[in-house]
């Protein structure tokens, strides 16, 4: 079942068998379940004059699906966005409590839009590119004021996020990690139950009932909390993987490489957020 949260929005999902491509190979009769499933080449009239002659069947150059290549060049385009957004926000807006709220209302948009293209059917390039542009002003405000703390921690969290992102990568290819329908739920009902918590952390650190910020406070406590969300964040990544494998393989239309950026590029937003966090928590106790 798909969530209406862009966090756990992830394509693929349905009520009957949690992730259309979890442990399947592409195939006709797979239809009922994926949208993708359908053989593009079924009705090739040229499938049967190649067999007649001989020579083995070629599958035609097809220009309407999802390739590897699309999906590299929307993300390009999203991540290019955000970090455009990110260092024009750094240099043009000094630290000040306008600049905090320009921040906080960037966020809130990102939010929206992102809320938007979750509810909608099919992929929106300017929603995502909105959403990325908003996020970028939003990630570039906070990292300035990180840095002013903490000199160099935003760019020790590009380099943390990298590294986590490459690793989940590596990871995820050789196969020690197998994204089935189990592994996806049960690793969503870990990541709903970190969000609520977290939701009644900041009620409760709002109303004065926890104090220096409870759970993320800037202690060991905060560094575990901060530890288990990049762990979230990764497990997101393998889901993302996913999708952009099930979407390539069963033919998905070229413009749901849009979707694929868009849930890599909030994924990366979340690990590099909590990454930052990390590196200001490590740094204070330094």
């Amino acid at each position: 079942m798909r969530s209406s949260n862009p966090v756990f929005s992830r394509r693929g999902f349905s009520r009957d068998n949690g992730y259309a491509g979890f442990n399947t190979a592409p195939q006709a009769g797979y239809a009922q379940g994926n949208p993708y499933a359908q053989n593009p080449y079924a009705n090739n009239p040229y499938a049967q004059q190649d067999l007649q002659q001989g020579a083995p069947p070629q599958a035609p150059v097809s220009t309407g699906h999802m390739t590897m290549d699309d999906v590299i060049t929307r993300s390009a385009m999203t991540l290019g966005t955000v970090a455009v957004g990110a260092v024009l926000a750094w240099v043009l807006l000094p630290i000040s409590a306008t600049s905090y709220g320009l921040a906080f209302g960037s966020a809130i948009v990102a939010m929206v839009l992102a809320l938007i293209q979750s509810f909608k059917r099919t992929p929106s390039p300017a929603l995502i590119l909105g959403y990325a542009a908003f996020e970028g002003v939003f990630l570039g405000v906070i990292s300035e004021m990180y840095n002013s703390q903490w000199s160099g921690a935003p760019f020790q969290a590009v380099l943390g996020t990298m590294a986590v992102s490459g690793a989940t990568l590596l990871v995820y290819k050789a196969g020690w990690i197998r994204v089935t329908a189990r592994y996806a739920r049960i690793g969503m009902a870990i990541a709903i139950a970190f969000v609520v918590v977290m939701a009644v952390n900041l009620l409760l650190v709002a109303f004065g009932v926890a104090e220096n910020g409870g759970l993320r406070s800037f202690g060991p406590l905060g560094a575990i909390v901060g530890i288990i969300a990049i762990l979230l964040g990764a497990f997101f990544l393998t889901l993302d993987f996913k999708q952009i494998e099930d979407g390539i393989a069963y033919g998905a239309p070229k413009n749901e490489a849009w979707l694929a950026a868009f849930g890599l590029t909030m994924t990366l937003v979340w690990i590099y957020v909590e990454m930052l966090r990390l590196v200001a928590i490590f740094s204070s106790n330094d």
